[in-house]
């Protein structure tokens, strides 16, 4: 995940309160910290600041520009100018360890890491697959680096977008925006690293999609989630009108919905989209929101402007089942535990049974949310709020402690553990 939709170009890594922030980041001599004692949180956190990509353990809380974290928090790759190059490093959140810094010719952000945190794709500029349209351009440069330093390093004929990697590591998925110099829409493709070629993915069967038959995508593509197994990447699409998919144009089938699921198999790499019913995707891209049980058996996807619910089985891909609740205004965020389903919208936390699709209870919070995070133990709900997270007792509701974060703008899930 970026952080954030446009990441700031400061080159310090900067803590913003708290002491021993600069020893657990390996920080930049230049780097400064707030004086003053900082809130213990019980869990480490991924979050997003004003600056970048921040991390906050127990009284710490740090910011490190230009950075992108694995999907399960462990490690974070960050860059920094350095000259007419870019220096790039590994962040073990869990010990604060760092790696040695690796000097890359010219200037890179890290934009996507694979599923098990070795390898990172890199661009010259600051997009990622749900940041919204690029800028026109002709060719893509991409670098891809781990800890040792370049692996890959080429240019794609276009404008492409890196997305996530092969589980074996040999290819990369990206979206490709057409026309590349004025985009309107994409299509997701694999790249094989070896040949540097990008490609169609497969059909669900494993067949190779025929000519003409690759999906072309107008939408939003709103949240993303990586299955626990990492061998399959959900994201939600939004917004979608005379939309297409390749199941659809193979078979000469009509086509118009407003909101899916992208499944994209990172291990056979096939893609598949699991279609939702109206009134999904036909309010604000804001107030839809994707979340994935513990045991990955099975997909919630939320819209909170209408209030519906849809349970998604991700051994099916399919439906399962629908529920409505009160409509709310706002962005909506949603966190799975085991057996519930916890629902943020304005200042309020809903609690769906996961079992039967109802509402259990709710609560109200200070400020609007901007994101919801269960413990490892499923003892705390951490919900994030204007320059604030909060922690909650999931059952009840009440609040446990609070930590101010300024610069606070969306809380997106747990840090490394030790």
């Amino acid at each position: 995940m970026m952080a954030g939709k446009t990441i700031s170009r400061r080159t310090v890594l900067t803590a913003l309160a708290g002491a021993g922030a600069a020893a657990l980041i390996g920080c930049d001599p230049r780097g400064s910290r707030q004086p003053g004692t900082a809130t213990t949180i019980p869990d480490p956190l991924l979050v997003e600041v004003d600056d970048g990509l921040g991390v906050l353990r127990g009284g710490e809380r740090l910011t490190i520009p230009r950075a992108v974290a694995s999907a399960d928090g462990r490690v974070i790759y960050a860059t920094a100018p350095d000259g007419a190059g870019t220096a790039f490093w590994q962040i073990d959140t869990a010990t604060g360890r760092t790696s040695t810094r690796v000097a890359l010719p010219g200037q890179w952000l890290p934009q996507a890491v694979s599923a098990d945190g070795t390898r990172v794709a890199l661009t010259t500029t600051a997009e990622n697959a749900t940041s919204g349209r690029p800028d026109g351009r002709d060719v893509t440069p991409v670098l891809i680096a781990d800890v040792t330093g370049i692996q890959h390093r080429f240019e794609l004929r276009g404008n492409f977008v890196p997305e996530a990697f092969t589980e074996d590591l040999v290819g990369l998925f990206v979206l490709e925006w057409l026309p590349a110099r004025a985009p309107d829409r994409y299509r997701v493709r694999v790249v094989d690293l070896a040949t540097r070629a990008p490609g169609p993915l497969s059909t669900r069967d494993k067949s190779p999609v025929p000519p003409g038959a690759e999906e072309e995508m107008r939408g939003d593509g709103r949240h993303a989630v990586l299955a626990p197994n990492r061998t399959t990447l959900y994201t939600l699409y939004t917004h979608q009108p005379d939309h297409r998919h390749t199941r659809d144009l193979i078979s000469g089938r009509p086509g118009n919905v407003h909101a899916f699921v992208h499944t994209l198999n990172l291990v056979e790499r096939w893609a598949y989209c699991v279609d939702l019913p109206h009134p999904f995707g036909e309010e604000s891209a804001s107030g839809h929101a994707l979340a994935i049980g513990p045991n990955g058996d099975r997909l919630h996807v939320v819209d909170v402007t209408s209030g519906s619910v849809a349970e998604i089985s991700t051994e099916e891909l399919t439906v399962r089942r629908t529920a409505t609740l009160a409509p709310g205004t706002g962005a909506g965020h949603a966190v799975a535990g085991r057996d519930r389903l916890f629902v943020g919208v304005g200042t309020t936390v809903r609690v769906v049974d996961v079992e039967g699709l109802g509402l259990v209870t709710g609560w109200s919070v200070r400020e609007p949310v901007t994101g919801l995070v269960l413990s490892p133990d499923g003892g705390r709900l951490y919900v994030g709020q204007t320059d604030a997270v909060s922690w909650h007792d999931p059952e009840t509701g009440e609040e446990f402690g609070r930590a101010e974060v300024p610069g606070l703008t969306a809380v997106h899930g747990l840090a490394g553990h030790a």
